[in-house]
């Protein structure tokens, strides 16, 4: 079994947000956290500071390896900044 996970705080939304399968969209100063297990990442935000977690719509995906999911955090802290209602992003190399 392999395994990683990262978490960037602080990330503000852009407008729109981030859309959850539990809450539907939120928005404002949300953690982010990608965590990797074999072949798979699941991605989850909270509010920063609160004890709740959301999986954000789109999660889990195919993921190749420990590396590609690294990729895929930095790819979803990315559309929560530019928010409209922000779903995991497919990475190029993690579609075909």
């Amino acid at each position: 079994m392999s395994w990683a996970s990262w978490t960037t705080a602080g990330v503000y939304t852009g407008r729109g947000g981030v859309l959850t399968v539990e809450a539907g969209v939120l928005t404002g100063d949300l953690t982010v956290h990608t965590t990797y297990i074999d072949g798979e990442a699941r991605v989850a935000v909270q509010y920063s500071g609160a004890s709740d977690w959301f999986t954000m719509s789109g999660s889990p995906v195919p993921c190749g390896s420990e590396e590609e999911s690294r990729d895929l955090h930095d790819a979803v802290v990315a559309a929560v900044r530019a928010g409209a209602g922000a779903t995991v992003p497919t990475l190029p190399h993690l579609s075909g």
